[in-house]
């Protein structure tokens, strides 16, 4: 006798917000979502976060299962964290361009060249460069965890050159930088920002780290995704230019709701600075992941237990 497969349930009930939080109880599951997700995944999420926030609350969760509403990279390290939890994507094509910047293949080869390097990985990276550094960090701690380093210790910091040369400015630290990137903060226009800044002579330019040196240049506050949200509530300024995912306006408007958020340009007429991956994430999928139990994230045991210890080691130092 075969066993016979689960159907997949395809069909959507006329409410998913009732349907999702129902499935929450029968499951024993957790719904983390990143500030980039569309606004009705944050509304239906049990914790919005950046990449520290997630990654700790994936650490504490008491939840059976894990339903992370983010890309990739995040749900590997919700699974690196708990082996034997349930964790779930949406959709499992919600990739980064930034961890697919980094082979592991190629960065063993920059590793080795460095042999006397530790290195510091940004979480945005795939579970194999995780397993192949010594600490992870994310944008909200990467400056206080390269400080805790010894200064004569040699650092290769991967996979963002942008967040890289973030912290070199900040420490003073002379870091080893592989050359990676991510498609959304090349995007924005340094002429159209400030065309618009100066339509706007009382806005304030806030932008994430990962963005391009020409766009840090200007604004007024650099800072993670959480750190952008902070300011924005405690500034006595009333109107902000966002050079960042645009998806955290969303919750900016919601903790400031008289106050103006206005998205950064992007170089072309496009949406380019909205994360194509992040939005492959959709309220459907995500029910239909918690119908369904599937897409599952797994891994190597080998690749899960390297990767382990230098998140903990960030967790710690954090």
């Amino acid at each position: 006798m075969f066993a016979t497969a689960k159907p997949i349930q395809t069909q959507l009930p006329q409410d998913l917000f009732a349907a999702i939080n129902d499935l929450k109880k029968e499951l024993n599951a957790v719904i983390l979502a990143h500030y980039y997700q569309e606004p009705d995944i944050q509304d239906i999420a049990d914790y919005i976060g950046d990449s520290l926030g997630l990654s700790q609350q994936a650490a504490d969760t008491d939840a059976e299962v894990i339903v992370f509403a983010g890309v990739h990279f995040m749900a590997e390290t919700a699974k690196i964290l708990n082996p034997n939890k349930l964790v779930l994507l949406p959709d499992l094509e919600a990739g980064c361009s930034l961890a697919d910047s980094c082979p592991p293949q190629e960065f063993q080869a920059f590793k080795d060249a460095h042999p006397d390097h530790i290195v510091i990985s940004y979480i945005n990276c795939t579970a194999e460069i995780k397993a192949m550094s010594d600490i992870i960090c994310t944008s909200s701690n990467a400056v206080k965890l390269v400080n805790q380093v010894p200064a004569d210790q040699g650092i290769i910091f991967a996979p963002d050159r942008n967040l890289g040369r973030y912290v070199a400015e900040q420490t003073g630290r002379d870091l080893v930088l592989w050359q990676g990137s991510c498609i959304v903060h090349e995007t924005f226009s340094e002429q159209k920002m400030v065309e618009l800044q100066v339509t706007n002579p009382d806005a304030e330019i806030i932008a994430h780290p990962e963005c391009e040196p020409n766009v840090l240049r200007h604004a007024n506050f650099i800072g993670s995704t959480t750190a952008l949200l902070k300011y924005c509530q405690q500034s006595d300024r009333n109107q902000f230019i966002v050079a960042t995912e645009p998806g955290i306006i969303h919750q900016m408007k919601k903790a400031a709701p008289d106050k103006e958020f206005i998205p950064a340009p992007a170089m072309n007429n496009c949406a380019c600075n909205e994360c194509p991956y992040m939005r492959l994430n959709t309220l459907e999928k995500l029910y239909l992941a918690m119908k369904n139990k599937t897409p599952e994230i797994t891994m190597a045991e080998d690749i899960r237990v390297a990767a382990l210890k230098p998140i903990r080691r960030m967790l710690e130092m954090s």
